[in-house]
């Protein structure tokens, strides 16, 4: 779910302290979005379970934003160049894949869950989108167990060891967390299935048990992925970390270090033109060896 404290060594998309700064603020972020995101789930059990829906959609929202982010970070970290992505395809299906599939899941779980409260608010006038709602609350997150899967199957040639126990923390919570949620929904439908229900009603107790528990698993995820952005920045320049293949870290690396030349080319071209006087060529005539004129003479009588 949260990308951006990568175990890759082109993880460089600004200043050292700003970069620390957005790190630090995106597993924040997400870690947040996950309490109330099981908040939301709590609140079902209430009284006013309307309220929890609105928590649910804001926990939704939160996480998109948070993907919306690794995208942009990783987006920069390669200066945007797109076209590294054919050589490393790990780049393509890893660092850009499963954030873009974890933002369709959860924009469908969010479209779900939204109208499903529009109904409760509206009325239970509207059979289709009651279906809409139900197959939407399915299929976001089955595209969460595609991103974990995609997620987890980061192959390593380079990092340390540290470093992929730090990963492989990060990875199983998020993947049984997305695991109880896609079994948590298709449970749901099977059971809302057989008898007519609206609004509120559409929503299980299955489903909010199984809410609940992969609320929790995100939350031990994104707690651990914390831990892990405070260790890589205290392990910063000491840890071996891993480089994109096929060639890409090579053109990544000569075209920043192309844009030196650029800059001298462009300070010279702005450089005053200083008018240097040409070399005044003397033609110093050598004196003529006495022997030489001896048999000069010789030769002419």
């Amino acid at each position: 779910m949260v990308k951006l404290a990568s175990a890759r060594d082109f993880r460089t998309y600004g200043p050292g302290l700003s970069r620390n700064r957005y790190e630090y603020i995106n597993a924040g972020l997400y870690l947040f979005a996950t309490v109330i995101l099981c908040s939301g789930f709590a609140a079902q059990f209430s009284h006013e379970p309307r309220s929890g829906l609105v928590l649910l959609l804001i926990a939704l929202a939160l996480i998109v934003v948070v993907n919306l982010h690794d995208i942009l970070a990783h987006f920069a970290g390669i200066d945007f160049r797109l076209a590294l992505m054919s050589f490393d395809l790990q780049l393509f299906f890893v660092e850009f894949a499963v954030p873009v599939v974890q933002i369709i899941g959860t924009l469908l779980l969010f479209l779900g869950l939204l109208f499903i409260l529009i109904q409760e608010e509206k009325g239970y006038g509207y059979v289709k989108l009651e279906k809409h709602a139900v197959n939407m609350l399915v299929a976001g997150p089955v595209l969460w167990v595609v991103g974990s899967i995609h997620n987890s199957c980061q192959i390593y040639e380079r990092a340390d060891g540290h470093v992929q126990i730090l990963q492989q923390f990060v990875y199983i919570p998020f993947l049984m967390g997305s695991l109880s949620f896609m079994l948590g929904a298709v449970l749901n439908y099977r059971q809302r299935s057989r008898v007519i229900h609206h609004g509120i009603y559409l929503l299980g107790g299955t489903w909010i048990w199984l809410g609940i528990f992969g609320s929790l698993m995100f939350f031990i995820g994104g707690l651990t992925n914390l831990i892990k952005v405070f260790k890589m920045q205290q392990m910063n320049g000491t840890m071996r970390l891993e480089k994109l293949r096929g060639g890409a870290q090579e053109r990544l690396i000569s075209a920043r270090e192309g844009r030196v030349p650029l800059i001298l080319d462009h300070h010279h071209h702005h450089q005053p033109i200083i008018n240097r006087p040409e070399d005044t060529k003397v033609d110093i005539s050598l004196p003529t060896p006495y022997k030489d004129v001896l048999i000069g003479q010789t030769t002419s009588s």
